[in-house]
């Protein structure tokens, strides 16, 4: 099984609801991909797949989840000098409570 020829950085962030935030923290422009889990699967197979974000050229990135389920963030390398240093911080969609862990 191949996988991508360039290196990234994955976050799994697990089952989150609709409007829920991810916010996403770079040192250098990179490619931030946020993605269900069966399109990360893809990304992982090397196959076509889809996600929401793209080149981020300033950080922080806030993307906003559009439906509810299992979520994937790839911070990526691909057509840029280096793998950026990243940090993610998931934010409660407004008018809800995440429970604690």
């Amino acid at each position: 099984m191949s996988k991508p020829n360039f290196r990234f950085k994955h976050y799994d962030l697990h089952e989150q609801r609709v409007g829920t935030i991810v916010e996403v923290a770079l040192n250098a422009v990179n490619n931030v991909r946020l993605m269900t889990a069966p399109q990360f699967q893809r990304f992982t197979e090397v196959l076509d797949f889809k996600y929401i974000g793209g080149v981020a050229k300033k950080s922080p990135v806030k993307l906003v989840i559009p439906e509810g389920g299992h979520w994937h963030l790839i911070v990526d390398m691909e057509g840029h000098h280096g793998l950026a240093e990243s940090a993610v911080k998931v934010i409660a969609a407004p008018g809800t409570q995440k429970k604690a862990s």
